[in-house]
């Protein structure tokens, strides 16, 4: 798992806890916005990774492919 996706995951977390432990409704209201902001970051940081991931996957089966293609000629 990434360091960005885990920091963006305790960011949500924290806000959830200060929404928790808020008195006033519109201090809770905000913090949870918060949390989902931080989590909708998380999720995207996870999806850029697994299209990293796939991307590097692609290039290192393109790059290998490569040199075989060449030797066939």
């Amino acid at each position: 798992m990434s360091q960005q996706r885990d920091f963006f995951l305790a960011r949500a977390a924290e806000a959830r806890r200060d929404a928790a432990a808020a008195s006033l409704a519109n201090v809770r209201e905000r913090c949870m916005r918060a949390a989902d902001a931080w989590d909708a970051m998380a999720e995207r940081a996870e999806r850029s990774e697994r299209h990293r991931e796939a991307d590097a996957a692609r290039k290192a089966a393109v790059a290998e492919a490569a040199p075989q293609a060449v030797a066939a000629h």
